[in-house]
C-alpha cells in the first residue's frame, strides 16, 4: 500500500480542550519529515469532511483525553462506513487505557505513551506491505506497552490545521487575544490516583528540546498568537528546562504573554521563581487543588494539604499572578460539608472568578486502567464497567451529593448558555448547596470588576 501520495495518511482530532491540537501538529512533523504527505482534520472546530476521509489508506485518530474518545469512537464508525479498508489506528492517552475495547470495536491498531516514532514506524510498516509486530503498536490478539523512550522530536506542522483563531482566547482586561499552545514536557512524575498519566508513564517525564518549542512558539507567534498556554501536565516537573524556554521566548518576544500547570507541592518549593515568571509575562498558572479534605487529598495521593493551598496561592498572587485552582468537587468521599467548605473557601480567598463554574460540577473519572479502579476506598462503591462509555460506574453513600452534583451540573450548563455572571453562578451553586432556592442573579460583586485572566475555553482535562 503506497501512503506517501498526499491525504493517504489522515490524522483527526476530535477535542484538545479548545487549543489547536498538538496532538496533530505533532506527529505530522514527524510523517513528514519521514517523507509522508499527512492530511488533517479538527472536529471541535470544523466540520467532518467525507472526502479526506474516503481517501485515506491510514487514519490516526487522537484520543488525549476522555471526550476526545467518546467522540473518536464515533468518528471512527464514520470512517469505516466510508472507507471500509483503510486501518484505523487510535493514539494518545486513552488509547492505551482503552485499548482492549477499541480493538474490539473497529481499530486496527492503538498507541500510547511517547507515540509519534511509533506512528510513523506504523504507517512505514503498512506501506511497505509487511505485517511484522510494530513496538508500542497494539493489534488484535496483541498487546503493547507504551513506548517510554526519549524522541528525536521533530518541529511541529501546524499547516494543516484550522487557523489559531478558530480556537480558546485569552480574556484578559477586557480584550480578547489569539492564543496558542505548545508543551515543554510529556508525562509526570507524579502518582496521582485520579490521573490518567501515571498508568501509562508510571512516574517518567520527558522533556521537548528547547529549540522545538521555541521554533513552535515562533511560529504561532508570526500566525497571530500573542499569548502562550503551556500545556505540559506539570511545567515544574523540570524547572530549569522550563524557565530557560520562558526566558528565551520572553527575550525574543517581550511583549507575550503566558500560561502554565504545576502542581500546589512545585508552586511551593519553586515559590522563589514566581517573580521572575510574572517579569516574563505570566498571566496565570493552573493548579490541581482538587479537594480541601485530607481524606480525599490522601485517596488521591496529591501530596499536599489545605494549608499547603493558602501558602501556594499566597505566592503566586504576591507575585502578581493569578492563581486558577481546579477541583474534583464530586468524589465517592466528599461529603457535603467538604463541599460547601471549598465554596467557602472560594469565596473567602476572593477567587469566584479565579474558577470557571463547571469545575463545581465535575464528578470523579474512573476510566479503566485506572489506579483507583481498584483502590480500597473505591471499591466499596463502584459500580460496573461502563465500556461505552469508558468508565466505571460509582454511587456516593449519600444520596444527597449525587443529587447535588446532577442539579449543579444542569445549573453551570444553563447560565453558561445564557453567558451568565461566573458570580452569579456561583451565588446560585451556593444556595443549592445550602438547600435553599437559588436566587436569581444573587450575586454581590459588581458586573464592571477587574476579573482574573482565563481561557475562553472552560474545560482544562
Amino acid at each position: 500500500m503506497k501512503l506517501q501520495s498526499p491525504g493517504s495518511v489522515l490524522l483527526i482530532s476530535c477535542y484538545e480542550l479548545g487549543h489547536q491540537p498538538l496532538g496533530i501538529a505533532l506527529p505530522i512533523g514527524f510523517l513528514r519529515r519521514a517523507g509522508f504527505e499527512p492530511d488533517a482534520m479538527d472536529i471541535a472546530v470544523e466540520d467532518f469532511d467525507a472526502a479526506k476521509a474516503a481517501q485515506a489508506d491510514f487514519v490516526g485518530i487522537c484520543v488525549p483525553m476522555h471526550t476526545a474518545l467518546r467522540l473518536g469512537v464515533r468518528v471512527a464508525q464514520r470512517v469505516r462506513e466510508l472507507n471500509p479498508d483503510c486501518h484505523i489506528c487510535f493514539y494518545g492517552i486513552y488509547a492505551s487505557l482503552n485499548s482492549e475495547y477499541l480493538l474490539d470495536h473497529g481499530a486496527d491498531s492503538c498507541i500510547g505513551g511517547e507515540y509519534e516514532q511509533p506512528l510513523v514506524a506504523l504507517v512505514e510498516s503498512i506501506a511497505a506491505g509487511t505485517t511484522g509486530d510494530v513496538e508500542g503498536v497494539a493489534r488484535r490478539g496483541k498487546a503493547a506497552l507504551p513506548v517510554l523512550q526519549k524522541l528525536s522530536f521533530a518541529i511541529p506542522e501546524r499547516n494543516a490545521l484550522p487557523s489559531l483563531d478558530k480556537y480558546a482566547h485569552l480574556e484578559h482586561e477586557g480584550s480578547s487575544r489569539t492564543a496558542g499552545y505548545v508543551e515543554a514536557s510529556r508525562g509526570c512524575l507524579h502518582l496521582c490516583t485520579h490521573c490518567p498519566i501515571p498508568p501509562v508513564y508510571g512516574g517518567r517525564f520527558f522533556i521537548v528540546p528547547q529549540e522545538v518549542v521555541l521554533e513552535d512558539i515562533r511560529r504561532q507567534v508570526q500566525a497571530g498568537a500573542t499569548h502562550i498556554s503551556f500545556g505540559d501536565p506539570d511545567f515544574l516537573n523540570g524547572p530549569k528546562h522550563s524557565l530557560r524556554i520562558v526566558r528565551a521566548m520572553h527575550d525574543e518576544f517581550p511583549s507575550l504573554t503566558y500560561d502554565f500547570t504545576a502542581k500546589v507541592e512545585h508552586l511551593l518549593n519553586r515559590g522563589e521563581d514566581m517573580p521572575e515568571f510574572a517579569a516574563a509575562g505570566c498571566l496565570f498558572i493552573i493548579t490541581a487543588v482538587e479537594s480541601l479534605s485530607d481524606r480525599v487529598l490522601t485517596i488521591l495521593d496529591k501530596q499536599h494539604t489545605r494549608e499547603d493551598v493558602v501558602n501556594a496561592i499566597k505566592y503566586v498572587r504576591d507575585a502578581g499572578i493569578a492563581p486558577r485552582p481546579t477541583w474534583v468537587t464530586f468524589t465517592p468521599w466528599t461529603t457535603l460539608e467538604d463541599f460547601l467548605e471549598v465554596l467557602e473557601f472560594i469565596e473567602e480567598n476572593g477567587m469566584i472568578d479565579n474558577i470557571d463554574p463547571v469545575q463545581y460540577s465535575v464528578r470523579l473519572l474512573i476510566p479503566p486502567g485506572s489506579w483507583l479502579a481498584d483502590h480500597e476506598e473505591t471499591l466499596p462503591h463502584r459500580g460496573p464497567l461502563d465500556e461505552a462509555a469508558f468508565t466505571y460506574r460509582w454511587t456516593h453513600p449519600d444520596p444527597r451529593m449525587d443529587q447535588l452534583q446532577k442539579d449543579v451540573a444542569r445549573l453551570v450548563e444553563q447560565d453558561a448558555q445564557a453567558e451568565e455572571d461566573t458570580a452569579a453562578t456561583f451565588y446560585r451553586i451556593k444556595d443549592l448547596a445550602y438547600g435553599r432556592q437559588p436566587v436569581e442573579l444573587a450575586c454581590s460583586l459588581p458586573a464592571d470588576r477587574q476579573r482574573a485572566p482565563r481561557m475562553s475555553e472552560s474545560w482544562f482535562c
